[in-house]
């Protein structure tokens, strides 16, 4: 990181799916800088070890979670691993994806379903064993990395954005659950970031297209959206469940 972090999550413990790379990493760090220990989940152990290694480098403490969130079974244990480390779990970030962009006629069962056991039921599964392991005076925070594609779709999206509306009605509901244990749930909504995962749907027209209708003049960066899942993960978002922050530099909203 190259700006000072507030060390205000000292003592917290946080599991975050997919952070081998892209968003995942970028908010491993910034926890991990305002003192949070984080339990880094992905499925291949170099990019989880290299993930835990840029933590420690930089005076952080983080663990590696290896398993394969498309399952109940390991996601299950990748919550359950994550308390074990400190007998506590405060911070869940469901991050994990698996994207293909195909059109109507294109679209096969095999793409659905791995699209759906790692952006959709990976979520519930998550949700579900955090909020067994989250202390009940405590309570936690857990935040969902949707989509703006929840909100507004492009061609050969079907899957992509039915799969990010579905991850903000499980936000919402799981809100209205488990409020009364004090435990927070939100989620965000990031536009077209570079990363890893989305190279191969960028190309520099499309960019500068997205650049030009951008009230803001870019593209998002990784650290942005890290910077508001960090937020929500804090107490400065203690009042804050149920919701959708749009992180897009306004292009949403401002295109009609």
């Amino acid at each position: 990181m190259t700006k000072a972090m507030l060390r205000d999550m000292e003592g917290r413990v946080a599991l975050i799916t997919g952070a081998g790379a892209g968003i995942g990493r970028a908010t491993a760090l910034q926890l991990a800088a305002r003192g949070a220990v984080v339990g880094v989940n992905d499925l291949k152990d170099a990019l989880v070890e290299e993930t835990v290694a840029a933590i420690t480098a930089q005076g952080g403490q983080a663990f590696g979670v290896v398993k394969n969130v498309a399952t109940r079974e390991e996601m299950t244990a990748a919550v359950d691993e994550a308390y074990a480390r400190h007998q506590r779990l405060d911070i869940l970030v469901n991050n994990a994806a698996w994207v293909r962009y195909q059109s109507v006629g294109e679209i096969m069962p095999e793409t659905v379903d791995r699209m759906l056991d790692i952006g959709f039921k990976a979520v519930l599964w998550g949700i579900q064993a955090a909020a067994a392991r989250m202390d009940a005076e405590r309570g936690g925070a857990i935040i969902n990395v949707a989509s703006v594609a929840a909100l507004r779709s492009a061609g050969s999206s079907m899957v992509y954005s039915g799969i990010k509306a579905g991850v903000l009605g499980i936000t919402r509901a799981a809100a209205a659950e488990l409020g009364e244990r004090n435990i927070r749930v939100n989620a965000v909504c990031p536009s077209a970031v570079p990363t890893e995962g989305t190279q191969r749907n960028r190309n520099a027209e499309r960019d500068a297209g997205r650049v030009a209708k951008t009230p803001m003049g870019r593209l998002g960066t990784v650290d942005d959206i890290a910077g508001t899942i960090c937020f929500l993960a804090s107490d400065a978002a203690q009042f804050t469940t149920a919701q959708a922050l749009v992180v897009d530099g306004g292009i949403t909203f401002t295109n009609i």
